[in-house]
């Protein structure tokens, strides 16, 4: 399936979920799976969860996720980052979430598979650009235990 087809027909469905944002967290799955780290999976995992959104509260630590994925936290963690700054995070559930964003916005980002992990800071390149063009030219291969998941037909 070609990328764009993919991220506009979840994008579709995040909407009628009543998701803000609905087009960010579709491109982010998107780019993560054109990047090898099987977005649709970790959305599809995402999507079945009781809790999609928290109140995002700085406090000595940084910043708790309360285990809420970063599916659906990440574009408003990105406004409050380019806002306040680098935080260190905690709890965090799907933080690979983290990396598209990251890199569109040229900052850096910790370990995205550790359960605690910073962001901020300034990234000098975009390593992802050839598995994204990659992506481009030959089409994304979505798992169908994924995509069903997902509710496409």
């Amino acid at each position: 399936m070609d990328v764009k087809t993919a991220e506009t027909r979840l994008a579709a469905r995040l909407t009628r979920d009543g998701l803000e944002q609905a087009g960010d967290m579709a491109w982010a799955t998107a780019w993560l799976e054109a990047c090898g780290y099987g977005g649709f999976t970790l959305m599809a995992e995402a999507l079945t969860d009781d809790r999609r959104s928290i109140e995002l509260v700085r406090d000595a630590l940084g910043m708790d996720l309360q285990d809420v994925s970063c599916a659906f936290l990440t574009p408003a963690i990105m406004r409050e980052v380019t806002s306040n700054g680098r935080v260190f995070l905690r709890n965090v559930r799907h933080g690979l979430f983290l990396l598209p964003f990251a890199v569109r916005a040229n900052i850096g980002l910790g370990c995205p598979v550790d359960p605690s992990f910073a962001i901020g800071g300034e990234r000098l390149k975009n390593p992802y650009a050839e598995k994204l063009a990659e992506a481009e030219a030959k089409g994304l291969e979505i798992g169908d235990a994924a995509w069903s998941l997902i509710g496409q037909d």
